[in-house]
């Protein structure tokens, strides 16, 4: 048994009603240390992008009895957002921090408010002993921003859980995207693109919480008017009815303007579903190749509708490139690394 760890996590990473890859990440990791070693959790209600005064009070107070010495590991949502907090225990604790997404790099912020996100991120990782990201992109895009020692940060990507391969319909003309409706997940290129493609026969499920940013959900319904019962907004969906919408999906589209890494990608590929994103951070990392060097999707440039749409009516149109990309997801399958994979690689930072 390994010593006991110390974890602090945004509150409700366990609501059904708010599924998100770094819910998922920490959920899955912690059940897998636990396996190996006692492990405490220390929840705060965070208020994106800082922790209520209220529950920094409380985080205050419980990383005060934590013993010296002890390792803790804080989900970047949180001890990103309070350097203050972290600064004066950094010689009695190993303060290690977990970054799902750089505060700074959330869409929808201004530059001002980047900027000071950025700066308190930079002041909570020079104190923690160790930084973990999602992914090698992720990871060199902390060092680059907060000026860290090139190769400092530590990587542990995600893993995924065996599927079912789904069943291609021969048109390929049913596409998923699986992902929280907001400005960072980029639907409204997504919806953009389609109309574009309005020509060729499709439809599109758009499966994600709808009540995170209310006035661009507006915006995306409003663009999606214009192709008519051709695409579905699903909202949340998990467990078996989101497994049941990967079956019966014949491409995933993730429009993403960042991601660091992309977690329904490889949901996707565990299931023999090609996947058309964007060249952001990690999902070309998630994406991946197949052993013989081919890709099991394609990848365009974030923010282009065009790029997006030409990739769509090359997928629509072309049969043998259909056949092509769903060879190589079926390749790229083989290889996917499990959450056990994950578990070590951030086991082996945590207790070096």
């Amino acid at each position: 048994m390994t010593a006991a760890l110390h974890v602090v996590l945004p509150g409700g990473i366990d609501d059904p009603a708010a599924p998100s890859g770094g819910n998922t990440y920490d959920r899955r990791v912690l059940t897998g240390l636990a396996a190996t070693g006692d492990v405490h959790e220390i929840a705060v209600a965070a208020a994106w992008p800082y922790p209520a005064e209220a529950a920094r009070s409380v985080l205050a107070r419980a990383l005060v009895q934590v013993p010296r010495g002890s390792t803790v590991l804080l989900d970047g949502l949180v001890g990103c957002a309070v350097p203050e907090l972290l600064e004066p225990l950094a010689d009695r604790l190993r303060l290690v921090v977990l970054v799902h997404l750089p505060l700074g790099d959330e869409t929808g912020l201004s530059p001002a408010e980047a900027s000071g996100l950025t700066a308190r991120e930079r002041r909570s990782l020079r104190t923690a002993a160790a930084v973990v990201a999602t992914s090698a992109g992720a990871a060199r895009r902390l060092e680059a921003l907060h000026d860290l020692p090139p190769g400092s940060v530590h990587v542990a990507a995600p893993g995924v859980d065996p599927a079912p391969l789904a069943e291609p319909s021969t048109a390929g003309d049913r596409l998923l995207c699986v992902a929280a409706v907001t400005p960072r997940k980029a639907q409204d290129v997504l919806v953009e693109a389609l109309r574009l493609v309005a020509d060729l026969p499709w439809t599109c499920t758009l499966v994600g919480a709808l009540d995170r940013a209310p006035d661009f959900v507006t915006r995306v319904r409003e663009l999606a008017a214009a192709t008519p019962g051709r695409i579905e907004f699903a909202g949340t969906r998990t467990g078996q009815a989101l497994a049941r919408t990967y079956a019966e999906a014949d491409l995933l589209v993730l429009p993403s303007l960042a991601e660091t890494y992309g977690m329904v990608v490889t949901e996707a590929l565990a299931r023999g579903v090609p996947v058309l994103g964007t060249e952001v951070a990690g999902v070309p990392e998630a994406l991946g190749t197949a052993p013989d060097g081919s890709l099991p999707g394609a990848l365009v440039p974030p923010g282009d509708p065009q790029a997006l749409a030409a990739e769509l009516r090359r997928w629509l149109t072309e049969p043998a490139l259909r056949h092509d990309r769903r060879a190589a997801a079926l390749a790229r399958r083989a290889g996917l690394r499990g959450w056990d994979f994950t578990t070590r690689r951030l086991s082996e930072v945590l207790h070096p």
